[in-house]
């Protein structure tokens, strides 16, 4: 564990036992209360003698993402009794169907615009952000995100559950895209730890065929034209390393026909049996190929070649993949 990592632990546990000595001497001195008291007690000692994320029964790492959620823990996977399993694959299966929940419709149909997507999680759950946000209104426009918190497992999951209740609360203020996305940062900068963070393109697509994008620190979105192809790279920091960072929009005008790609490094970092990444440049190849086609088509072509790509080797990272083009009606 680095030494940031022990830092950002022992912030945290210290804080946790303030409050709790507050909350024991409002009480009267609950057992409950005071034995966790001298659980968050213990932990801090063990950092102090540098044995605190090891296993008590085999004394390697306990998992990081898991000691973000109860840094109290003493036990690595391998070592967890058949009940702590049992208890554990309940959690997980219950995270994964919360999650499914959260997302979009697929294939959806909104603002005179088409949008389909493909998310695919490494584990049980995801830290990967996809979600389209559509009024009620339908000449409103289309919010469509894509993201990636940092992270891995149920701990990246719960960020990104956080930053999606923001930016859907901050949707339904019509504010301008920038201030929306300045807000955000903010409030998820407020909300994390200082070693969280996220990247995020976030656009809102009109009726009439404007584009506007904000590209938050993430892998570049792909605007697939006639003979030509521009990537839309970062116009400001991912959320929640600075709270008052500025970020600037991006504005374009679709035609029939024109296509909008957007991926997580779940596909751009793929890697294939001999070590060698996907890349953005293989990505381009594929887009191309499809000017012209649906959205749908746009996604299922990356997942034929990527699978092509992988030759069977499994997937090392989450991996999301969204299209946007404008529906045929409203592009004629």
């Amino acid at each position: 564990m680095t030494e940031a990592d022990i830092l950002e632990f022992r912030n945290e546990l210290t804080d946790r036992r303030r409050r709790l000595e507050g909350a024991v001497a409002g009480t009267g001195g609950l057992p409950q209360l005071t034995r966790l008291l001298q659980e968050v007690d213990e932990a801090l000692q063990r950092i102090e003698v540098g044995l605190y994320g090891r296993c008590d029964t085999c004394h390697d790492d306990i998992e990081k993402d898991r000691l973000r959620i109860d840094p109290l823990i003493r036990t690595c996977l391998d070592h967890l009794t058949p009940e702590e399993q049992r208890a554990l694959e309940q959690d997980l299966a219950l995270a994964t169907r919360v999650q499914g929940t959260m997302l979009p419709q697929r294939n959806l149909r909104a603002a005179g615009w088409e949008v389909s997507f493909h998310y695919e999680p490494a584990g049980a759950v995801s830290g990967d952000y996809c979600d389209l946000i559509s009024g009620n209104d339908p000449a409103g426009d289309l919010f469509f995100l894509l993201g990636d918190v940092a992270g891995k497992g149920v701990a990246a999951s719960m960020l990104m559950a956080c930053l999606r209740a923001i930016v859907r609360t901050l949707a339904d203020a019509n504010l301008p895209l920038q201030t929306l996305v300045e807000r955000a940062n903010r409030l998820f900068c407020e909300s994390v730890l200082p070693s969280h963070y996220a990247t995020l393109v976030l656009g809102r697509a009109a009726p009439s065929g404007e584009l506007e994008i904000c590209n938050a620190g993430h892998c570049p979105p792909l605007l697939v034209r006639p003979g030509a192809i521009e990537t839309i790279e970062a116009t400001g920091l991912p959320l929640g390393l600075f709270c008052s960072s500025p970020y600037e929009v991006r504005r374009a005008r679709f035609s029939r026909g024109d296509l909008l790609v957007l991926c997580t490094d779940g596909l751009l970092e793929a890697r294939h049996g001999s070590g060698a990444e996907y890349g953005m440049g293989r990505l381009k190849e594929v887009a191309a190929a499809c000017y012209g086609k649906s959205s749908r088509a746009l996604v299922e072509s990356c997942l034929q070649d990527l699978r092509a790509f992988r030759a069977g080797a499994p997937p090392s990272d989450d991996l999301s993949i969204m299209a946007l083009g404008r529906a045929e009606s409203a592009a004629r």
